[in-house]
């Protein structure tokens, strides 16, 4: 695989996420523990959602379709996010502890990724690096209260946090053409971001009152970077891409 389609299949999963998660988070909206809560998740959705566009548009200059087109009218298989953010939003404390996996994640991706020999991909982080960096302060705040909170809090964070560690370490599932990726110097690879993650996570979780499952028994959940999906990814697609399949072409 060449630098080009290495350089797709990286922003196609990062697109992916962002858009996928950006519908998870927008559920959140009317709905909310708190009405703070409830306007914090459809910001954020919107903030991601924004990214996604923005990232799509680079593929598109890379020779892919348009951000709609792509965005709009694939199926589950092709595509690319972690099966992570593809689950039903679930209690809040599900989505608490899967906002600040994913999002401690999403920061270092982005800012490894402004020193990219790719220089759109490079501006296009540095655009979003300071965003996404309150998302994590917003999460971490949370985590911190409800772990720190009452033992029906912590009970509740811990065992979302049990089960959401596996589909977490599935958001650095390697690439075809990883090393590519790394000789050329677009990205620093999913391994060494992941350790990343590992160093800026698993203290302040330990601070919140919460327990990293052994590492000897992590097992982590692959397969969406390669097309292959939870039962619930299409039936989301399908309900976010309703209108846009009755008219595709429509002006708004």
């Amino acid at each position: 695989m060449n630098s080009i389609e290495a350089l797709k299949d990286l922003l196609y999963k990062m697109a992916d996420d962002q858009l996928i998660l950006g519908h998870r988070n927008s559920e959140w909206t009317g709905i909310g523990p708190i009405l703070e809560e409830d306007i914090a998740f459809s910001s954020m959705a919107q903030d991601k959602l924004g990214q996604s566009e923005h990232l799509y548009n680079l593929l598109h200059q890379l020779g892919e379709a348009d951000a709609d087109t792509v965005a709009f009218s694939r199926n589950s298989p092709q595509f690319h996010n972690a099966q992570f953010t593809e689950l039903p939003i679930g209690e809040y404390d599900f989505s608490l502890i899967r906002h600040f996996l994913f999002d401690f994640a999403d920061y270092l991706r982005f800012e490894s990724l402004t020193s990219s020999s790719y220089q759109p991909l490079a501006q296009v982080a540095k655009k979003f690096k300071g965003e996404i960096k309150y998302h994590t302060m917003h999460a971490n705040t949370w985590v911190y209260q409800l772990g720190k909170g009452n033992k029906e809090s912590n009970e509740r964070m811990q065992k979302a946090l049990d089960f959401s560690w596996d589909y977490a370490l599935g958001i650095f599932e390697e690439g075809p053409a990883e090393d590519v990726l790394i000789s050329e110097n677009i990205f620093i690879g999913e391994n060494a971001l992941k350790e990343k993650w590992l160093e800026a996570v698993v203290p302040l979780l330990e601070k919140s009152g919460l327990n990293v499952p052994a590492k000897e028994n992590w097992a982590p959940i692959y397969g969406g970077r390669k097309g292959e999906h939870t039962i619930h990814l299409q039936p989301l697609l399908d309900e976010m891409t309703e209108v846009y399949a009755i008219d595709p072409s429509a002006d708004w």
